[in-house]
């Protein structure tokens, strides 16, 4: 779900095309904005060689270190009052973009909200409600940016009632997936079940009908990324023994209509992917992959993982970002490898016309490589972003570049204690968004980006 130099993410008017598209149109998706840029594989390669951006610059505002001829401004924070008279929520995590058109764009916002009284505001819709009164804090926020000076021109609660909105995923068709990183019950206290996804269209402008697509599965959600030629969404999960999803939809672009949820296994037998009690995955090698039907999905004892599990489905530690790059889709899980650092995956969907791999790409070996990657965002070039979420060991988190080669390098380092996190590209590739956790602040990141 990358967001190419040349192209743009699919805008509301395209999506009768879309949802109507033959294979060849699927094809035409790939230069959407859920893929790398054109350069194609000869561009790959020569970003293979790139050693990072330099050494990174102090920020005298003590916000943001990036390297020299890159810059940020800061376009949302916390407390801000917003168009609808509401104020910027706190816990501003997973992000997409895209672009509307006419020269602007929107910034979709999760906010990892739980139920605790200094987040609530008096929202008059929203999916579910605290004994009956106050709408649950967690959903999404949208910011309407002008494309070339990123001024504000919008921002409003686009999703509201829902609960520590994590991360999610843009789809070709112009919205925004806000997943619940939460599996709690209706209850005397609450109407309604809680671990959904949910979609929020980009160009929305106001709060959207929340409707939980059940379909999808209830559990601990994470992340999301759709396949742009099969219309497959493919969903991370946060466990110490969770799995990793695909949901094939009975209409590609139609979610709320229903479809198959899948768990990923390998055909080789190997169950966990964690490399905590010894290497089971080394990196690099190619994995053919099958996937196992999962039944009874709403999962009302939160046990989907552990019945994928049962039937073969390959453990993870703790699946978060996810991003669909050139062909492939990367994830991140947080906590995997035999250092305990972090893992990420690539996974090659075979579209039909061979099976499925997967591929350990990265396994971090030490805190300077990366430190609990989360978030993750795919270049047009092909480098990964990664997001760093490690707390209480130092003040810094970091923005980790990672070569598609596998070689990682700093590119920035957030100077407050929290986390960066919803990294993402314009549509255009030239500027990165990426959230300042909490307190929350949005910043536009931009400069000589590596082509």
């Amino acid at each position: 779900m990358t967001t190419p130099v040349s192209s743009k993410a699919i805008l509301p008017q395209d999506r009768r095309r879309f949802l109507s598209a033959t294979g060849s149109a699927f094809a035409a998706l790939l230069a959407s904005g859920c893929t790398t840029g054109s350069g194609g594989r000869q561009a790959l390669a020569s970003a293979s060689a790139f050693g990072g951006y330099g050494d990174l610059v102090p920020d005298p505002a003590g916000l943001l270190d990036l390297p020299p001829g890159f810059s940020y401004k800061v376009v949302s924070k916390l407390g801000d009052t917003m168009s609808d008279g509401l104020k910027v929520p706190d816990a501003a995590d997973g992000m997409g973009c895209f672009d509307l058109g006419n020269g602007k764009l929107a910034l979709v916002r999760n906010h990892e909200l739980v139920p605790r009284p200094q987040y609530f505001q008096d929202i008059p819709e929203g999916f579910d409600r605290v004994e009956g009164k106050a709408v649950m804090p967690g959903g999404t926020t949208t910011i309407v940016l002008d494309a070339k000076t990123l001024e504000v021109e919008k921002e409003y609660y686009s999703l509201a009632g829902t609960v520590r909105n994590c991360a999610g995923g843009i789809t070709p068709w112009g919205s925004w997936l806000s997943c619940e990183e939460a599996v709690f019950s209706a209850s005397d206290k609450n109407e309604h079940d809680h671990g959904w996804v949910f979609e929020v269209p980009a160009d929305a402008g106001k709060l959207v009908n929340p409707e939980p697509l059940k379909a999808m599965g209830r559990f601990n959600h994470e992340a999301a990324c759709v396949d742009p030629e099969t219309g497959i969404v493919y969903l991370t999960e946060d466990r110490g023994d969770s799995l990793l999803y695909r949901f094939i939809p009975k209409v590609p672009g139609k979610l709320a209509e229903g479809g198959q949820l899948q768990a990923l296994a390998l055909v080789n037998g190997i169950t966990d992917g964690r490399n905590h009690d010894g290497v089971t995955i080394t990196t690099g090698d190619m994995h053919e992959v099958r996937w196992i039907d999962l039944d009874n999905v709403e999962a009302p004892e939160d046990d989907l993982r552990k019945r994928g599990a049962a039937k073969g489905g390959l453990v993870l530690a703790r699946g978060e970002g996810i991003w669909m790059g050139e062909g492939e889709l990367y994830f991140a899980c947080t906590s995997g490898g035999a250092a305990k650092l972090g893992q990420i995956f690539k996974l090659v969907p075979g579209r039909g016309k061979r099976s499925d791999a997967l591929q350990l790409f990265f396994e971090s070996e030490s805190k300077d490589q990366f430190n609990y990657g989360d978030n993750l965002t795919v270049q047009s070039n092909g480098h990964l972003i990664v997001c760093e979420d490690q707390y209480g060991e130092t003040v810094d988190n970091y923005l980790r570049g990672i070569t598609p080669d596998g070689n990682a390098y700093p590119f920035a380092r957030l100077r407050i204690q929290t986390e960066p996190a919803g990294a993402c590209f314009s549509p255009d590739g030239k500027v990165l968004f990426v959230n300042a956790y909490s307190p929350t602040q949005t910043l536009a990141i931009t400069g000589p980006w590596f082509a």
